[in-house]
């Protein structure tokens, strides 16, 4: 093994360098993103945009004017922040002005959260598998894997940041000592500013070893020596006696009265220092979403103050709940945010929703690109477009073992057997069509099977239905029925590209949630949506806590909504409701629509669950 040379003061630690002594290089992987939702925007006004030679992702760069430019549109992006960042670079390099991260910290971290259910209150919902992902690929090692994470992903931020840009990263004493190391190392200690105590008053403890711990530590550097750093002031509780200061020709001088007597004043303000008295969020706040690690709405009004003005740009690569990018939106801020939850994203969809005119905004991720990027790394895809023929099948036969299926060689159509089922595995860069369940079931038929299990990332529109009876699956549920074949469909968890997810055994296959709508028209062109009825079919897999509350249909909805002109693209928001913490109803009839034109539209009803999982549902009309 090469002699690894260290030439400055750094924090080692096993697995930072390779065998030869050379560092190991951060990944870089530069893949599309997916718009999958615009909201707050028209479809009339996002074609006018997409027809104008700028792009969705570029950058305004001046500072006068209107600070929202044309065509910008905030972002928050659900996915692994290593490679969302590494994505944004080719357009966001140096063009961030701050970036706040609050990665998870604490080795016995609680990501438990209290989940509304209906009208009837809430539970302490577990974490997702995903989120246990995140803290096992944090924590897996202990200390060793979390520096690999933090570090990765520092370098990254530093060059997405802008040459005046700053950076806060917060922590508590678990990882402090190792977190002020790696950002020296990485920014300079040079460009280190503040050592930001956030003390949040008197907090219970029971600990009889240690002294109460009440603050959390919050490091806060710059790019370069010339950064952002705006006055921010603070009340005291008491005044304060202040000499008058005058500024004479640049000079601050003591100010006098005619007789020669400096003059006072009685002062309740100050300048903020780095000891920050804020007290943490507490669940009776209307801010309060229901997350054990959110952090109050004022301490980051203060960082964004402090380190951004109006219309730059802010981003939060861990922003969980939302809290940054809802501050950033009411302080007229750009936002990018970032988070690996999918409740965590529903959740700061909604929080934006809640503000008055809050900007339009993007949901994106990086769906078949990054599955495709998975899929070359785990299973050898060519530098090609295509798949060669043995990649394939160890990428059929690893989906089939993750489901407890067995491979059924020499079938077109059926990959694989689990139990009677026959199971067909769709591809990783193409929703499962209707003309491949159809050619499966027949093949079904001719193999005289009549259980058909399909395992799909995504789905072509109008598979799952509709349906009369929606109980009974959608419409290729009826076409496999009538042929004698009994068809479940089943939705690839993302988790499957997670190797920790794998080693622990935490792959689950959920069957599809089905809804069924009606389209009520009030003359030839006016047209509202009524929620008529939802189906979650294996609810084996919901705990009891939860099926013990339920007492109707749509206790399991958190919100919906209607895309009225939908066009096989992104889902634009035409009509939204959802449940809040003071109205726990559920609005099932929509508001009223009118086409402008005659024609053929598709209306869209997408619906989130009470877990943070989206079902959607295509109707077509005439109107006019």
């Amino acid at each position: 093994m090469a002699k690894i040379e260290i030439t400055k003061t750094e924090l080692v630690w096993p697995g930072k360098y390779n065998e030869d002594g050379t560092r190991k290089e951060v990944p870089r992987v530069n893949l599309p993103f997916q718009v999958i939702e615009t909201v707050n925007e028209s479809r009339a006004t996002r074609e006018a945009q997409l027809n104008k030679p700028i792009s969705l992702f570029d950058v305004y760069q001046g500072k006068e004017g209107d600070n929202f430019a044309e065509g910008w549109k905030n972002k928050l992006i659900w996915g692994d922040n290593l490679l969302v960042m590494n994505s944004l670079l080719e357009r966001f390099a140096g063009k961030i002005d701050l970036i706040y991260i609050d990665p998870p910290f604490a080795t016995g971290a609680d990501f438990s959260f209290k989940a509304p259910i209906g009208n009837l209150g809430s539970i302490d919902k577990s974490p997702s598998i995903i989120e246990e992902k995140a803290y096992r690929d944090t924590w897996g090692l202990g200390i060793d894997s979390y520096l690999v994470m933090f570090y990765k992903r520092l370098y990254i931020m530093r060059e997405l940041l802008a040459p005046t840009g700053s950076i806060y990263v917060h922590c508590d004493w678990h990882v402090s000592a190792f977190i002020r190391l790696i950002l020296d190392e990485i920014f300079g200690g040079n460009n280190f500013r503040n050592n930001i105590i956030w003390h949040y008053y008197n907090k219970y403890s029971a600990a009889s070893n240690c002294l109460p711990r009440a603050h959390d530590d919050i490091f806060f550097y710059s790019r370069n020596r010339d950064l952002i750093l705006n006055e921010v002031r603070e009340r005291r509780d008491k005044a304060v006696k202040q000499l008058v200061r005058v500024n004479v020709d640049g000079v601050l001088k003591n100010a006098r009265d005619d007789e020669g007597n400096l003059m006072y004043r009685m002062s309740y303000d100050k300048k903020i220092d780095d000891v920050w008295r804020i007290p943490q969020l507490q669940p009776a706040s209307s801010e309060w979403s229901g997350y054990a690690t959110q952090k109050h709405h004022d301490l980051l009004e203060r960082i964004i103050r402090l380190s951004s003005n109006e219309g730059d740009l802010v981003a939060d690569f861990f922003c969980g709940s939302g809290t940054t990018l809802a501050v950033a939106e009411r302080l007229g801020r750009r936002w990018i945010g970032c988070d690996l939850g999918r409740w965590g994203i529903h959740i700061t969809r909604k929080r934006l929703l809640g503000i008055d005119d809050c900007q339009p905004f993007e949901v994106l991720n990086l769906g078949k690109y990054e599955r495709q990027y998975w899929q070359g790394v785990t299973f050898g895809k060519d530098k090609g477009s295509s798949i060669n023929e043995r990649a394939l099948y160890e990428y059929l036969a690893f989906v089939l073992k993750l489901y407890g299926a067995q491979p059924l060689p020499g079938m077109t159509y059926c990959h694989g057997k689990k139990g009677k089922a026959i199971v067909y595995v769709g591809a990783v860069d193409a929703p499962v069509t209707i003309n491949e369940i159809d050619s499966t079931i027949n093949e079904c038929v001719q193999l005289k099977q009549d259980d058909l299990h399909v395992l799909g990332w995504e789905w072509e529109m109008g598979l799952a239905g509709p349906n009369n009876d929606v109980r009974r699956g959608g419409l290729m549920h009826d076409v496999a029925r009538r042929k004698g074949v009994r068809l479940s469909l089943f939705q690839i968890p993302r988790e499957v590209m997670e190797q920790q997810a794998i080693d622990k055994g935490d792959i689950q296959f959920f069957e599809l949630a089905y809804l069924k709508a009606e389209i009520e028209k009030s003359d030839k062109s006016t047209v509202k949506v009524v929620l008529k009825d939802f189906v979650i079919p294996n609810t084996n897999l919901i705990p009891n806590k939860v099926r013990d509350k339920i007492e109707s249909w749509s206790d399991y909805i958190d919100y919906w909504a209607v895309d009225w002109n939908f066009q096989n693209d992104t889902f634009i928001h035409g009509w939204v409701t959802y449940r809040t913490r003071k109205d726990r109803k559920l609005v099932k009839d929509s508001d009223t629509h009118t086409y402008e034109r005659p024609g053929s539209y598709r209306i869209l009803v997408k619906v989130i669950d009470i877990f943070g999982n989206d079902t959607s549902q295509a109707y077509d009309i005439e109107v006019g």
